[in-house]
């Protein structure tokens, strides 16, 4: 099946970008499109004019600021990530996970922002982002605002940029430990996913804090309060144990949609299995972290 006619423009600038797509909703920002394209095909979504944001400078840079942050811009493509220099050598977890995104097709034309603002909930990027407590910048006809990236999904396929909000840009903290994923899929998206990201003392021996985020299981990312809670503090060597103690009861706290890929129960098991795994990943990364 074919898309409904369309209108194509192409603009140089975000600010001709946003008053292209404007806020009537009829307009939609094109980059990867691998989404994007397919929904319209099978009529689901319907977009008269599509605003191609390819030739907009800048977009699909990746750099460490000058307040020792990440920045990503939204148009990097997977592979573009998953072979960055600066993302291999402070967020490897990120790199590996870009590696493995969908298949080679989604990998070589997809970005982070349409993965991001298609607001899929079995998808990888979302959850490693909120672990990383990124930030993602959006540009509109009011002018820029940020939102964390774990508000950012609101409900299964909804988020909350407004239609004439360009993601620009995703910002995190350069990692001041460990950070880990696992995810157990069924064809090409996660069922069941998990991030971890530690922050170490100086000596790399002892866990200030720590952002778990179970992603795939309900519409958004959610937070393991009581794991995060039991790790403040602890030796990287008693992480295990901790995250075993606390595990039941905040496995018990989590948001699952049962579906074709397994009951609530069956996830919350897998949720757990994975976590552990995390933790055996970053506690022997954590012992070498800061040397």
């Amino acid at each position: 099946m074919l898309p409904s006619p369309f209108q194509f423009e192409r603009p140089s600038t975000i600010a001709d970008a946003v008053r292209a797509v404007g806020d009537s909703g009829d307009g939609m920002f094109y980059a990867g499109g691998t989404e994007l394209l397919l929904a319209m095909k099978m009529r689901v979504i319907r977009a008269d004019r599509l605003i191609d944001i390819k030739g907009i400078p800048g977009l699909d840079c990746i750099a460490v600021n000058d307040m020792n942050e990440i920045e990503i811009g939204a148009r990097c493509t997977h592979k573009k990530i998953a072979g960055d220099s600066v993302i291999r050598e402070h967020v490897p977890a990120l790199a590996s996970l870009c590696a493995e995104v969908a298949n080679i097709r989604v990998r070589n034309v997809g970005t982070i922002g349409g993965n991001l603002c298609f607001g899929e909930p079995h998808a990888d990027p979302p959850t490693m982002l909120a672990a990383l407590k990124a930030r993602l910048v959006l540009e509109g006809s009011k002018g820029t605002r940020e939102i964390h990236a774990e508000d950012f999904i609101r409900s299964e396929m909804e988020t909350v940029r407004e239609p004439d909000e360009l993601l620009r840009v995703i910002v995190f903290p350069r990692p001041a430990g460990p950070v880990t994923y696992r995810r157990f899929k069924h064809g090409e998206r996660p069922s069941v996913n998990v991030a971890m990201a530690w922050s170490l003392n100086a000596g790399g021996s002892t866990i200030r804090s720590a952002r778990v985020r179970v992603g795939a299981l309900g519409s958004r990312p959610q937070p393991l309060t009581a794991v995060e809670d039991a790790l403040r503090n602890v030796a990287v060597a008693e992480a295990r144990r901790a995250i075993e103690t606390a595990l039941p009861a905040a496995l018990d706290q989590l948001e699952v949609n049962a579906d074709r890929h397994g009951g609530a129960d069956y996830k919350r098991h897998l949720a757990g299995v994975l976590l552990l795994r995390n933790a055996d990943e970053a506690i022997i990364a954590g012992g070498s972290w800061l040397k």
